[in-house]
């Protein structure tokens, strides 16, 4: 099948299988799996112009709805955290759709700095891993299960400088001025990628701000959504003024949606599954994806 706006032509169930299994086992470390599907778009489909990062935002904006139903459905979705991180987030994307388009027409550079970026972040929740297995912090399973089922998000305390929320027995807290200040330059880079943000700030909760997966996911998810809805408007209708390319920026409707539908149905049994996931596992399973997606852009820079 050909897809006329990219001129990608492949038949369709093999990007709705891709995006399905990327989105599951991504979307259990809340985030959706654009960053793994850019690379699957440029690679292997051929799709090189700056439409693929608008594409990649659509991908976003039909896929994630499923998952955000089900983490406010199970009361996982912690409201003043998702909040910081769209306010953060909608600037920078903006800005970063316009470095994509009038600095870097060719992502070469640009994939080896969110390459360093990604293999920083994958290393981190490495190293989390080997000290808190070293530390013997990690719970048996069979009081995790316990301690994970049911439990919902309670904000307990919302200030400028400070919020808190309860999870289970334990209560966590964080600056939201230090979050919203990271996630504006974590903005820039998903919005020159098409990546929405979601695949650098999850790993950032939960190795620098030490705040659990399980409670992060939801507000990663909408965070990333939101975003993805700015940079598919300014991709469409904004990018085109500074385009210096000559080549299509808008994404392509047919692929985008295509790569959703399966997403939509990967993130939400991720979604749905992930309570019953070990946080231990889940962290293992997205710092192998990021050093697998940094690694990758980093040879290819130099080789």
């Amino acid at each position: 099948m050909l897809f006329p706006s990219s001129g990608v032509e492949v038949f369709p169930l093999w990007p709705l299988l891709v995006a399905f299994a990327v989105s599951f086992c991504s979307s259990l470390g809340g985030v959706s799996g654009a960053f793994l599907l850019l690379p699957y778009q440029v690679s292997v489909l051929g799709f090189t112009t700056p439409a693929v990062s608008s594409t990649n935002l659509l991908f976003n904006i039909v896929a994630i709805p499923s998952g955000i139903y089900r983490f406010i459905r199970e009361g996982r979705m912690l409201w003043p955290l998702t909040a910081v991180m769209v306010g953060g987030l909608m600037p920078g994307v903006t800005l970063g759709a316009y470095i994509r388009l009038r600095h870097l027409p060719d992502p070469k550079v640009f994939k080896l700095f969110v390459g360093c970026v990604l293999l920083y972040i994958g290393g981190r929740l490495v190293w989390d891993i080997v000290s808190a297995l070293r530390k013997k912090e990690q719970k048996p399973a069979a009081s995790a299960k316990k301690q994970d089922a049911g439990l919902r998000v309670r904000s307990t305390h919302v200030g400028l400088t400070r919020m808190s929320y309860s999870y289970g027995s334990e209560t966590y807290s964080f600056n939201p001025l230090w979050i919203l200040l990271m996630v504006m330059a974590v903005g820039v880079v998903g919005g020159a990628y098409g990546i929405g943000g979601g695949a650098i700030m999850a790993p950032i909760l939960v190795s620098v701000f030490r705040l659990p997966v399980h409670t992060i996911a939801g507000a990663t998810l909408t965070s990333t959504f939101s975003t993805s809805v700015i940079g598919v408007v300014v991709y469409t209708w904004v990018a085109p003024l500074f385009n210096t390319t000559g080549e299509p920026t808008a994404p392509d409707l047919l692929l985008g949606g295509l790569l959703g539908l399966g997403g939509l149905a990967g993130i939400y049994l991720g979604a749905l599954l992930q309570k019953h996931v070990p946080a231990r596992v889940i962290k293992i399973l997205l710092a192998a994806i990021l050093l697998f997606v940094a690694l990758r852009y980093v040879f290819k820079f130099f080789f």
